[in-house]
């Protein structure tokens, strides 16, 4: 009897440290900061609609301005990143190497008081690199579970391409429960969490196409591009350094969490609802296309409508916000009938396909 009582109390001990510490590495840069109490008091302000939506909007132009200061010339990826922060998404960002794909996911978690891991992504990762891993613990005589990069808010997937699809999987989980399981065990992730990963043209050396189940769970995928002539000469005139300085914690994860949270209160008409469907129904029946988006494609266009409207400063959305949203939020989810189905040329083609759709479809009045 006493020796049942023992294991009990010994596997309920390895339950209660093991989950002290995920715990512990859940927490963020915030809350070794601030403390408890004030993170509840900022919580209870917000429920309580003390904070105007002026104010909300000085605080997402703060954060829009510190991405710019590491990102020169490209306000529309930054618009686009704040945007996929607040629909509470996760970023792909895709280019050629050397244009700030890594700056700019960098300079997103560093704008906001939150932990942060960074994963370069190469060919020999395992998922337990990622997710953590159970060791034997020789002095206590019992197993312990370490925890991975991943319990973090924000994570910086560098060239997630570069890995295994066994590797990239380890993310899948994660991505669409915030949670992960590991020997039979789940562990709830911090909240806001994140994953902001970059990657490479698939024509590139040495690369892995991510399956469509992981693209779909990517929020949104922007480029980045070569900058103009001005904006170049800014950046041959700064060094690296001296941008990354430039972007300072502007956001609290609360003030983040309450934000997010006023994206669904953004109206949405019916006849704007109707003209969603209408796009994601067109692309499953387009003639040039494999595969349509998905329902989480378009409720993913739905929440980046919202999250764009409380960007510019309206509670309410507009056909424009769908519009331009469509490529970005669609063009990753969908398929082309052609063999060249992952070259960087199809992708381009696929958004040819997304635009040819948008003028069939007709704009709300």
């Amino acid at each position: 009897m006493s020796h049942n009582r023992n294991n009990r109390g010994g596997e309920a001990s390895r339950q209660e440290a093991a989950s002290a510490q995920v715990e512990a590495a859940s927490i963020g840069l915030s809350e070794a900061r601030r403390g408890r109490g004030h993170r509840a008091r900022l919580r209870n302000r917000y429920n309580e609609g003390v904070f105007a939506a002026s104010t909300a909007l000085s605080r997402l132009a703060a954060l829009e301005t510190s991405l710019s200061g590491a990102i020169r010339g490209k306000p529309d990826a930054v618009r686009l990143s704040i945007v996929c922060l607040l629909a509470r998404g996760h970023l792909l960002i895709e280019d050629v190497p050397g244009v700030g794909k890594t700056t700019l996911a960098h300079a997103l978690s560093r704008s906001v008081q939150c932990g942060f891991h960074r994963l370069q992504f190469t060919s020999d990762m395992l998922p337990s690199d990622v997710l953590g891993v159970t060791v034997y613990n020789a002095r206590s005589g019992e197993f312990e579970f370490k925890p991975g990069p991943i319990f973090t808010n924000f994570l910086l997937a560098d060239e997630i391409n570069r890995a295994t699809p066994k590797t990239q999987s380890a993310l899948l989980e994660a991505m669409n429960e915030t949670q992960i399981t590991v020997d039979s065990r789940s562990y709830a992730l911090a909240q806001p969490f994140m994953v902001i990963a970059t990657q490479n043209p698939v024509e590139h050396h040495g690369t892995y196409p991510l399956p469509e189940s992981q693209l779909d769970r990517f929020l949104m995928r922007i480029r980045i591009g070569y900058p103009d002539r001005g904006a170049e000469r800014e950046i041959l005139r700064n060094t690296d350094h001296a941008a990354m300085d430039a972007v300072h914690e502007v956001l609290p994860a609360e003030e983040l969490l309450a934000l997010q949270a006023q994206v669904a209160g953004a109206r949405v008409d019916e006849a704007l609802v109707e003209y969603i469907l209408e796009i994601v129904e067109k692309t499953r029946a387009h003639e040039s296309l494999a595969l349509g988006v998905s329902p989480r494609g378009a409720q993913a266009l739905f929440r980046a409508a919202q999250a764009l409207a409380l960007v510019e400063g309206r509670d309410y959305v507009i056909p424009d916000d769908i519009k331009r949203l469509v490529v970005p939020v669609c063009a990753h989810r969908i398929i082309v009938n052609t063999r060249a189905a992952m070259s960087q040329r199809n992708a381009e083609l696929n958004e040819r396909v997304l635009e040819d759709i948008l003028t069939q479809v007709d704009v709300p009045l």
